[in-house]
């Protein structure tokens, strides 16, 4: 079993204006619980369906599979509407690889950075564009804001 050890932050200015600008990601929930989430992701030409158990702190249980790309698309018609759609800039610093996700759609000005650690307690060193930790709250999680688009807050 795969584990997904992952913290979350706000980010700060617009540190990926200088990036080449990402492919969209689209993604959608066959199912989104609190116990279990089924993902459908689609970015570029890759397509990933994954499996996420229930959080335990920073810690749940993750499957990830590519899939087709044809598959993807009609996976996504059945998924909950509208779909979470993001550009994905992905940054390395200090040895380890920050991924900036700016939303777009109902969840426009959004713009969340996260990191995958190896262990609870793993420490690193934040970029100066990292802000305020939102690891634990629930609202910033893809499948919740879903229902609950950031535009709403």
């Amino acid at each position: 079993m795969a584990l997904e050890i992952e913290r979350k932050f706000l980010v700060l200015g617009s540190p990926w204006q200088d990036l080449p600008r990402s492919a969209v990601m689209r993604q959608g929930y066959l199912l989104a619980s609190p116990e279990r989430v089924v993902r459908v992701r689609i970015e570029g030409a890759d397509a990933m369906l994954t499996i996420k158990g229930a959080m335990q702190g920073i810690v749940r249980s993750e499957w990830e599979y590519p899939i087709p790309l044809a598959d993807a698309d009609e996976l996504l018609k059945l998924c909950e509407q509208p779909l979470i759609e993001k550009y994905r800039y992905r940054i390395p610093h200090d040895g380890m690889l920050w991924e900036l996700d700016v939303f777009i759609g109902d969840n426009a000005g959004l713009v969340v950075a996260e990191i995958e650690l190896e262990s609870e307690g793993q420490t690193f060193s934040k970029p100066a564009w990292v802000g305020e930790e939102v690891t634990d709250d629930k609202r910033y999680l893809n499948a919740n804001l879903l229902r609950h688009p950031f535009s709403t807050w």
